[in-house]
């Protein structure tokens, strides 16, 4: 398992979690607040991008990092499953082929056109410092053929995108540095599909490889054994992204199993609904009940002076008692949301430093 991925802003010590900034910002923070809580790297999502604020907008900006005011790397998903999740929960939306995706979300003026060799040249051009290939996401519970269909699909893709990254930087020979290039494995529940999905990836000279697929999980329960299997098809000198994975409990397992990176918009969502995460104990043990919610709105707030976890070291540990904040989104106000986003950042990222101890002692 490797214990640091080198990019060109920066090496990152594995396993991470990474804050989805989908459309280019951790909602309610900004830099200064990921920085002070230890985020070391986000993930943007080239399918909303193109929208908003769209590319000509972002290239006046100066890319992704100056817009964002962000030193540090960025990883840019492709879309694939924002475009299961819009097109195969409603077709009038768009379409897949295997040329690529064509969609016109609800408003949209115009149609939008989304092929593998699209999805690399918006991703370089954004400035991302890791480019994810375009992939054909499936739910976990489509039948064998449309999960086969994907794979085949997913796999070709992979291939187009790799040519086209390669094609890329022979033209961008000047540019500081070499971003890199993520394949995805699709396959469903299915270890024969997962052991197609990966297939010969390795041989095609990518960086790091993602386990793709929605959701991770069924009835409720992480799919231990396809994660599992999956992880053991790459081999272990490449590191592994668990896409979409940001449960605190799922990460835990996930990392145990060898995968590397996590990406999610759980924790932050989380915190501006006001269901806090905090530690069972004051040194984090990621044994047993570990750790639990607190719910913001509970009227057992109103007046406690504790602050959200006595043993973080969060800005809003150190400054505020839970019954501000409690008092704060029952009056509806935003800085809530700012001070809840930045409690649980620095939880992941605390719980993240606990694993690296565990991983590499």
């Amino acid at each position: 398992m490797p214990a640091h991925l080198a990019l060109r802003r920066g090496e990152l010590p594995l396993p991470i979690f990474l804050p989805d900034a989908t459309v280019g910002v951790v909602r309610a923070t900004d830099a200064g607040d990921l920085q002070a809580a230890g985020v070391q790297a986000l993930v943007m999502n080239v399918f909303h991008l193109m929208q908003r604020p769209g590319s000509s907008t972002i290239q006046a900006l100066g890319g992704l990092h100056a817009m964002a005011n962000w030193n540090g790397p960025i990883i840019t998903d492709s879309g694939g499953f924002q475009a299961y999740s819009l097109i195969r929960q409603n077709a009038k939306f768009g379409r897949l082929s295997d040329q690529g995706i064509t969609f016109q979300p609800e408003g949209a003026e115009r149609k939008y056109q989304l092929t593998p060799e699209k999805s690399v040249q918006l991703q370089l051009a954004y400035g991302a410092d890791v480019v994810i290939c375009l992939d054909d996401c499936t739910h976990v519970d489509d039948s064998n053929a449309e999960q086969r269909l994907s794979v085949e699909r997913t796999i070709r893709w992979a291939r187009r995108c790799r040519a086209e990254f390669d094609r890329q930087l022979a033209q961008r020979r000047r540019d500081p540095g070499r971003p890199q290039l993520f394949a995805v494995v699709q396959g469903g529940g299915s270890t024969e599909l997962r052991r197609a999905g990966a297939g010969g990836l390795p041989g095609f000279g990518f960086d790091c490889f993602g386990v793709g697929g929605w959701p991770p999980y069924a009835q409720g329960h992480l799919l231990h054994e396809i994660l599992h299997y999956t992880r053991e098809l790459i081999p272990p000198q490449f590191p592994m992204h668990a896409l979409g994975v940001g449960h605190p409990t799922s990460i835990v397992a996930c990392a145990r199993m060898g995968y590397d990176l996590f990406d999610s918009a759980l924790p932050t969502r989380d915190a501006r609904s006001g269901r806090l995460y905090r530690f069972a104990d004051a040194t984090p043990q990621l044994r047993g009940d570990w750790w639990r919610y607190l719910y913001l709105e509970d009227k057992k707030h109103t007046k406690q002076t504790e602050p959200i976890d006595p043993g973080c070291d969060c800005y809003t540990c150190r400054h505020y008692a839970i019954g501000y904040l409690h008092h704060l989104q029952q009056i509806g106000d935003t800085l809530c949301y700012r001070l809840a986003t930045i409690h649980n950042l620095r939880f992941m990222v605390r719980l993240i430093q606990q694993l690296r101890l565990e991983l590499h002692p």
